[in-house]
């Protein structure tokens, strides 16, 4: 497991005719967590001043020629680091924590859990994270002119000596049989996860002791963990998954062949009959935040239905939402009526749950050149979407925005003039993005994982 800044993950196109080489410090740590080895690296060059005029670089339009390379500006980014793993992770989550809601100040410490997907079934993990001391990354040049809320900002962080410190990871961890195909926290308890196996299972775990020992590390070893109950009904793997935020111990789990169960863990038993309906693999579940017993699907087969607990009959409504299959979707938790929705397609659309039918998104997004992984609402800003994309992107879209004369402008200069105004934050650098997420607690924090790893970042804008 190696923490390190990035210097690739970028956002605009020089030539590497003169660049130095960056020299970074590398330290080994040992958390005390488990018997590896922690190597943490920090690698951001604030040496050399880049007066050459950039460009934005377009998945999917643009190429690297021989004599160059993707940088990143680090003056666009109020935190950014990259944790390498073992093995690379389809699906995480970020665990909710007791240091407090709308966390502003620098350091940071996140915790995560997340499963793999390792070159054999034995080999799979979950692994429960803590991340330590993620300073800020973002350096003022004293020769740029700053706008009042940079200097404010600049005088009460932290130290300049203090962002090049290196972050802390911490982290135990569970066998686990089979790949994870995901994994998601019970919101009413952190502790409690579930997930979905290739195997064609899908496992209840409590973590909490694992999570407790990494702040306390126990006098005595903890004993190896075991699921609590494990569900056996379905016919298949699968993929979609997700707790109900408004009834404890509630879990709807779908698979591959369009089979959606829902669980009461309190009573470690799923509704015996199925919810059928889809005609191809359920992709994506997500409950309501204000209707118990209310959650949608997406599905392969280019529909989105609602579903109503009180009727196990079939849908409560079925739309046509994509030309191809439907992959995932996020049910806004502010605004009960807004749901987005990706698919392969690469379209982003949002609906209207109050007038939902065939064609009626109220916004559709075309920019994004490869299939959207992952859609999630901003918990903390009503209008923010965060999206991954298998084009290699991390995308932040602002549904509040609308085209402006400076926006045209700038947006010319730096040959992104196709963007839509939405559009409000390009993140790149990631491998088949799989999965991002907003963190509740700390706002404007995202983490993101694809093949080659997990990005935390914080842009300058959010």
């Amino acid at each position: 497991l190696c923490l390190e800044s990035i210097e690739e993950a970028v956002v605009s196109t020089q030539s590497t005719g003169d660049n130095s080489e960056d020299e970074g410090n590398e330290e080994g740590d040992e958390s005390g967590s488990e018997a590896d080895d922690v190597d943490i690296k920090t690698n951001i060059d604030i040496s050399e001043e880049k007066k050459e005029k950039v460009k934005v670089w377009r998945p999917g339009v643009d190429a690297l020629e021989e004599d160059e390379e993707l940088d990143y500006d680090p003056s666009v980014y109020d935190l950014m680091h990259e944790l390498d793993v073992e093995w690379p992770c389809l699906s995480f989550q970020i665990l909710r924590d007791n240091l407090g809601p709308n966390r502003t100040r620098f350091p940071h410490t996140v915790y995560l859990a997340a499963g793999t997907q390792a070159d054999v079934a034995k080999n799979n993990k979950i692994m429960i994270m803590k991340i330590s001391e993620l300073h800020k990354t973002k350096h003022y040049d004293s020769d740029e002119e700053s706008s009042d809320d940079e200097k404010e900002d600049k005088e009460e962080s932290e130290d300049e000596d203090d962002i090049d410190a290196d972050p802390i990871l911490e982290h135990k961890s569970v066998n686990h049989n089979g790949g994870v195909n995901r994994i998601r926290s019970m919101p009413q308890e952190p502790g409690i996860l579930s997930t979905w196996s290739e195997t064609g299972k899908v496992h209840i775990w409590n973590v909490t002791p694992l999570i407790a020992a990494l702040d306390f590390p126990p006098e005595n070893k903890i004993p190896p963990t075991q699921p609590l109950h494990t569900f056996s009904k379905h016919t298949n793997e699968g993929f979609a998954l997700d707790w109900s935020p408004l009834t404890r111990g509630r879990l709807a789990s779908g698979d591959i062949d369009g089979n959606i169960f829902v669980h009461e863990i309190e009573q470690f038993s799923p509704e015996n009959l199925p919810y059928r309906g889809h005609t191809g693999s359920v992709e994506d579940i997500q409950w309501s935040y204000t209707e118990d017993g209310v959650f949608a699907s997406c599905s392969s087969d280019q529909t989105i239905r609602i579903w109503d607990l009180r009727n196990k009959q079939g849908a409560a409504i079925t739309v046509n939402a994509h030309t191809s299959d439907v992959n995932v979707i996020s049910w806004n938790p502010k605004v009960e009526y807004l749901l987005v929705s990706g698919g392969d397609d690469g379209a982003i659309r949002i609906w209207d749950l109050r007038s939902f039918r065939p064609g009626g998104f109220v916004a559709e997004f075309t920019y994004l050149k490869g299939p959207v992984t992952s859609v999630e609402w901003n918990p903390n800003d009503e209008s923010q979407i965060v999206v991954g994309s298998a084009d290699n992107q991390v995308t932040i879209w602002d549904m509040s925005l609308e085209p402006d004369e400076e926006g045209n402008e700038l947006a010319e200069e730096t040959g992104v003039e196709d963007a839509p105004p939405q559009l409000f934050f390009q993140h790149l650098g990631q491998e088949d993005v799989k999965e991002c997420h907003w963190h509740s607690q700390i706002p404007g924090l995202v983490v993101s994982t694809a093949a080659n790893g997990f990005n935390i970042f914080k842009s300058f804008n959010t």
